[in-house]
């Protein structure tokens, strides 16, 4: 593959990005409650029903008011799509790949810009929002070089007389549908890994971020994606969503979102609805209930820091946020114990415009509603060391919480809670350890902390998530070094940002010739 090197985090101890994103705030604070319209084989369509997306630090400021597609719309689009497909999948590998290049520059010089949106649109933390275009950065790159590759197509015996190749086409017309926690990251790399393969899409944003999808989708056209390639659709997941899961001309569904919405699209699209003649493909990314595991012999600072770091990121607002940590022996687990609770009250929550803000709101009332239901679930199942208080007065801010000496069987240490809401246990041994995390219907993310190389091998064997890590926290996979994605309830293990992602998006073609 071309060289690649991942999206350098910025610094915002330099006052120049500092004063860069300050100045970036004030222009998109002065763009809010602007109308978006639908993008339909690029032209503007305007609905009166709207999608109104707030800020959930101050939930009475609009963002904007989002156009809102019905079903006769997304089946104008999708028709639109459908036709798109018969000359977009004809276009050299390499030129959809430029379209990719042009798109990751036209983001670097606009990188301030988005993020003040997501700042704004989702109450990411200048950190969290600064990782999340970065990691739109890099999908974009990686996966314009992996097309480049694919393009090759794989070699094969040879034969005398005979002249065999295996090469990869499109599949069609793929629905994305995009979470709200990664707004820019996971919606970009998702409609972008299927737009460069050849495919068409119809896009259905999460409803709480429409806005900073449509500054994608006109990113896209500024770098020379052809009209109907990427049609911008947001809508209702009952209305729009069903429609085009069902849809006889839809081929495959990209997903990320909760375990029951995942299960329920891929129910969905294994029924044969008329006039369909494939099987439907269905990528998807459902969540996790992720742990980290420290031995006794651990550095138990670095244990402490990982913890509240993967805990309480984005308000613990990550599929890979880790939920629950098992700290092996009476003390190191008093020392760890002691120590995250000494870090978690140095955090500061609050508006995410403030340079200092670690914790920002969560995503909506739905989820204000049920986070701090757990956490009340949660004073009746574990200790509660720090944290426990919530106020949605002006936007959904719940300070990070934990609770120690918790079952292992408790909710809250079983539940997926999407929130800044961390469960500590103890374990005897690493082995009893490694058995309470796999002891979960998920199996995304996880991480453990030890010096003991024994224990680091056992857990590189029998840790059952898809993304481990050693001496570290368990989130901030970084694309193209650790491909995203996992086991049991968490998904289809499509690994983005890996080699093989692309190629969920294709299918293989053998030509053989007798010369």
């Amino acid at each position: 593959m071309i060289p690649y090197k991942h999206e350098p985090l910025t610094d915002f101890s330099v006052e120049e990005n500092r004063r860069a994103y300050l100045e970036a705030l004030k222009k998109v604070e002065g763009e809010l409650g602007q109308h978006y319209p639908l993008i339909i084989g690029g032209e503007r369509v305007t609905t009166e029903q709207k999608i109104v997306s707030y800020n959930p630090s101050n939930k009475e400021e609009v963002i904007g008011y989002v156009s809102k597609a019905s079903q006769n719309i997304a089946e104008k689009a999708m028709q639109i799509a459908d036709s798109t497909f018969n000359t977009w999948k004809k276009v050299d590998p390499r030129i959809r790949a430029e379209v990719l290049f042009k798109a990751a520059a036209i983001t670097r010089r606009r990188k301030y810009e988005l993020c003040a949106w997501l700042t704004k649109e989702a109450g990411k933390p200048w950190a969290q929002a600064d990782g999340d275009i970065a990691e739109g950065i890099d999908f974009l790159e990686y996966y314009g070089r992996q097309m480049l590759e694919l393009a090759k197509g794989k070699p094969l015996a040879e034969n005398q007389g005979q002249i065999n190749k295996y090469t990869y086409i499109p599949l069609g017309v793929g629905v994305i549908i995009s979470p709200w926690n990664f707004p820019f990251a996971i919606m970009a790399g998702t409609t972008v890994a299927a737009a460069v393969t050849g495919n068409t899409v119809l896009l259905k944003p999460a409803s709480t971020t429409p806005v900073i999808a449509y500054k994608f989708v006109e990113i896209m056209e500024e770098a020379g994606l052809p009209a109907g390639v990427i049609n911008y659709i947001p809508g209702s997941g009952a209305e729009v969503g069903d429609y085009l899961v069902d849809h006889p001309r839809t081929r495959f569904i990209s997903f990320t979102g909760s375990r029951d919405v995942g299960l329920r699209i891929n129910q969905r699209a294994s029924v044969l609805n008329e006039g369909q003649i494939w099987i439907k493909r269905v990528i998807a990314e459902m969540g996790g209930k992720d742990t980290i595991v420290v031995d006794d012999n651990a550095d138990l600072e670095l244990a402490a820091q990982s913890i509240v770091t993967s805990a309480f990121g984005f308000s613990g607002q990550k599929c890979s946020a880790c939920s629950r940590a098992v700290i092996v022996g009476d003390e190191a687990y008093n020392q760890v114990v002691e120590r995250v609770v000494e870090l978690t009250k140095e955090l500061v929550v609050g508006d995410p415009t403030n340079e200092d803000t670690f914790c920002g709101p969560v995503n909506d009332g739905g989820a204000f509603k049920k986070v701090s239901e757990y956490i009340e679930i949660g004073k009746s199942e574990g200790r509660i060391v720090v944290g426990g208080e919530y106020d949605d007065s002006k936007g959904f801010f719940i300070h990070p919480t934990v609770f120690a000496d918790v079952d292992p069987q408790a909710r809250i240490m079983q539940e997926e809670i999407f929130g800044p809401v961390l469960a500590l246990t103890k374990a005897n041994n690493f082995d009893e350890a490694l058995n309470i995390a796999n002891n979960t219907v998920y199996g995304l993310t996880g991480a453990v902390i030890s010096n003991n190389r024994f224990n680091l091998e056992k857990a590189r064997e029998d840790f059952h998530v898809g993304n481990l890590y050693f001496n570290r926290g368990c989130t901030a996979a970084t694309v193209g070094y650790q491909p995203f994605g996992g086991f049991n309830m968490s998904g289809t293990d499509s690994k983005a940002g890996g080699p093989d992602y692309l190629t969920l998006h294709m299918q293989a073609k053998t030509v053989s010739e007798s010369l």
